[in-house]
């Protein structure tokens, strides 16, 4: 089921944003990530956060964060990747966004095939200030799918 995020999801979603980042963005150094833990935990109470919830445990198996048309990020944790969390999280905020953009490093060849079959196409190239790494600006519109 997915849902709006309740203050009592936060220390579980901040869990999986900081599990999945370290382990998906390896060529970014851990301490970048624990690092902007705390001020993204803060973050989560002001953004448009849909949690991925199992219906029969309870258990929170991911989310994705939106301002406004903009993915912040979609973060499923790791015993739950390839299992349709992503996809299912995406198609849920497709159905209420007309379009959207995200930003996605060029070395998470994973995620970047997975935007491009979803129906992203990449807009340009950027380097990240945070990281200096190559990253896509990917976008979406309603009005160019199938």
């Amino acid at each position: 089921m997915i849902r709006k995020i309740q203050d009592a999801d936060i220390c579980k979603v901040a869990e999986i944003w900081l599990d999945t980042n370290i382990t998906t963005h390896n060529f970014i150094p851990a301490q970048y990530w624990q690092d902007n833990f705390e001020l993204v935990k803060e973050l989560f109470l002001q953004a448009e956060i849909y949690v991925y919830e199992d219906e029969t445990s309870d258990k929170i198996w991911g989310f994705i964060g939106l301002e406004n048309n903009y993915i912040a990020g979609i973060f499923v944790c790791s015993a739950m990747q390839s299992n349709g969390v992503g996809k299912q999280l995406l198609d849920f905020v497709k159905r209420i966004k007309a379009e959207l953009s995200l930003n996605v490093y060029g070395k998470n060849v994973r995620a970047v095939r997975f935007y491009q079959r979803e129906g992203f196409r990449i807009q340009r190239e950027d380097i990240d200030k945070n990281t200096n790494e190559k990253e896509y600006v990917m976008i979406w519109e309603k009005h160019y799918q199938k």
